[in-house]
C-alpha cells in the first residue's frame, strides 16, 4: 500500500496522468491520495466524497476513516485550513474537522487511529522536541491539525506542504500520573519527490493494527518520548462539547491509584495511622549539625530576612538570579515539603498567595522550586519574571526543554494535588510550581545537576 500526502499532482501532469486514466499505465501497487491543496488542481477530483481516480489510484476523499481488511484504520483530512468563509473546496473548515472528530470519538472503546494523513503540518508540533531546521513550526502549519491528532491520537501523523523532511520525537498521548497510559504518536514530515536537496520524501515502515496488539505492548514509551506539544494550543482554544472516549473517563483515577502500589498510604487529617484520636502536632526534627536556614541557628544570615511568620520566614537569596529573588524557608528544621506538617504548609501557602499577589502588582510572575536533594534544609526558591518577558507557557516550555536536553524526565502533576502524592517523605526529588498553580515533578534517581533550577 502507497499513501501520499501534500500535491499528488505537479504543474505539468496532464500528459502523465492521461496515460494513467486510459490505462496505458497502472500504477503497481494500490495507491491512496488526498485531495486538491489548491484552485488548479481540483479538477483532478470529481467527486468530493471520494473515488477511484485511475487503476489502483484511489482519492480517499475530502475526510474520514479508511479501515483496511486487517482492521488498519487510517484517517484522513484533505486539503489546507480555510481562510475564509465559506471555505472553498480544496481547504477544510473547523466544522470539517469537529465532524470527523465526532465520527470517532463518539465510537464505543475509542482508542485512537493507527495512521492519520493531512497534508499540511500541525501547528506547534516542534514543541519540546528535536528542531525541525528551518521550518518554524511555532508559525508554519495548521491549529486545526493541531487539534485534530491530539483528539485521534494516531499512531504514525504524516504530513508534506513544508518541502522538508522531519521526523519528530515520539510524544505522549496522556498526561502522566493523571491519565492511564496511552501510546505515543510519531509525527513525520515528508519533502516533496524528486527535489533537488535530495531530502527524503519517502518513508517505508510496517505496521500492526492497533486492534491486533497487545495492550501492554502497545502502551510501552520509548525512551526519547517526549510531552504533547500541542497542550498548549488546545488550552488556548475556545471550548466546545465533544464526547469523551472511553480512554478520557477515569482521568485522574490513575494519580490516587499510584499511592497504592507505592505501600504506605497518607494519613488522613487529623487521624493518625490505626487511631481515632486527633493528632498532636508534632515537633519538626532536630538538625544532626549547623543549620544555615534553622532561624534559631548562629549560622543564619538575619540581614537576609524579610518577613517572620508563625513557622516560616521569608528572605532574600544570597547570590540571587534577580535583586527580588527570594526564599520560603520553614522556621524549624524540615528537608522537604513532603516533611512540613498542616500548620506549616498552611503558612506556606499564605505565603505564596502574598508574593502572587505582591508581584503582580510589579507586573511580574513567579517560578518556583524545590530541589530535595543534598540538602538538609527546605528552600523554595521564588524567582520572579516580567509579566512582557514570557507566559507562564513559556516558562513551562523551558523547563520541559532544558529538562529533555539533560535526559531528565521532568512530568506535569495535577494544579490541585499535594506532592506528597506523588512523593513519600526521604524521597529526592525535584520540583518546580508556577503561579497559576501548575506543576512539575521530577523523581531523582540518580546524579541530578544541583544548578538546573538556576539554568532554566
Amino acid at each position: 500500500m502507497l499513501l501520499c500526502v501534500g500535491n499528488f499532482f505537479g504543474s505539468t501532469s496532464e500528459a502523465e496522468w492521461a496515460e494513467y486514466r486510459t490505462g496505458a499505465k497502472k500504477a503497481p501497487i494500490p495507491t491512496y491520495v488526498l485531495g486538491a491543496n489548491n484552485q488548479d488542481t481540483l479538477s483532478y477530483f470529481p467527486d468530493v466524497s471520494g473515488c477511484e481516480l485511475a487503476e489502483n489510484i484511489t482519492y480517499l476523499g475530502r475526510r474520514g476513516v479508511y479501515s483496511g481488511c486487517s482492521g488498519l484504520q487510517i484517517a484522513y483530512l484533505s486539503g489546507t485550513e480555510a481562510q475564509e468563509q465559506p471555505a472553498p473546496a480544496h481547504s477544510f473548515s473547523a466544522k470539517d474537522v469537529m465532524e470527523l472528530k465526532t465520527s470517532l470519538l463518539s465510537t464505543p472503546n475509542f482508542r485512537g487511529v493507527d495512521i492519520l494523513l493531512t497534508s499540511p503540518w500541525p501547528r506547534e508540533v516542534g514543541t519540546f522536541a528535536n528542531s525541525a531546521g528551518e521550518i518554524d513550526t511555532k508559525k508554519c502549519g495548521s491549529k486545526l491539525v493541531s487539534d485534530l491528532a491530539a483528539s485521534l491520537k494516531p499512531r504514525y501523523h504524516f504530513a508534506a506542504l513544508e518541502k522538508a523532511y522531519y521526523e519528530r520525537l515520539p510524544y505522549r498521548n496522556h498526561m502522566v500520573l493523571q491519565e492511564t497510559p496511552q501510546h505515543v504518536t510519531r509525527f513525520i514530515a515528508l519533502a516533496d519527490v524528486g527535489n533537488t536537496s535530495k531530502k527524503k520524501y519517502l518513508y517505508a515502515f510496517s505496521i500492526v493494527p492497533m486492534s491486533s496488539m497487545d495492550p501492554a505492548e502497545l502502551v510501552k514509551q520509548p525512551q526519547d518520548v517526549t510531552e504533547n506539544p500541542y497542550r498548549k494550543l488546545r488550552k488556548e482554544a475556545p471550548k466546545s462539547k465533544a464526547p469523551l472516549c472511553a480512554e478520557e473517563e477515569p482521568a485522574c483515577q490513575f494519580f490516587f491509584d499510584l499511592n497504592k502500589h507505592q505501600g504506605k498510604k497518607r494519613p488522613s487529617e487529623g487521624k493518625e495511622r490505626g487511631d481515632s484520636q486527633p493528632k498532636q502536632a508534632k515537633k519538626p526534627p532536630q538538625p544532626t549539625g549547623p543549620c544555615w536556614f534553622c532561624l534559631a541557628s548562629p549560622e543564619v544570615e538575619k540581614h537576609l530576612v524579610v518577613s517572620i511568620g508563625t513557622h516560616c520566614y521569608l528572605a532574600l537569596a544570597k547570590g540571587g538570579l534577580s535583586p527580588d529573588h527570594v526564599l520560603i524557608l520553614p522556621i524549624g528544621h524540615y528537608q522537604s515539603v513532603v516533611d512540613l506538617s498542616s500548620e506549616v504548609l498552611e503558612e506556606v501557602t499564605k505565603y505564596k498567595a502574598a508574593l502572587k499577589e505582591f508581584f503582580r502588582s510589579k507586573g511580574k510572575r513567579y517560578v518556583l522550586f524545590e530541589r530535595n536533594y543534598r540538602s538538609q534544609h527546605l528552600q523554595l526558591q521564588v524567582i520572579p519574571v516580567p509579566l512582557d518577558l514570557c507566559t507562564s507557557e513559556d516558562i513551562k516550555e523551558a523547563f520541559i526543554t532544558q529538562a529533555q536536553e539533560q535526559q531528565i524526565e521532568l512530568l506535569e502533576i495535577p494544579e490541585h494535588s499535594d506532592i506528597a502524592q506523588v512523593a513519600q517523605p526521604g524521597t529526592p526529588y525535584f520540583y518546580v510550581e508556577l503561579d497559576t498553580g501548575e506543576k512539575l515533578f521530577h523523581r531523582i534517581r540518580g546524579r541530578f545537576p544541583l544548578q538546573f533550577g538556576r539554568w532554566v
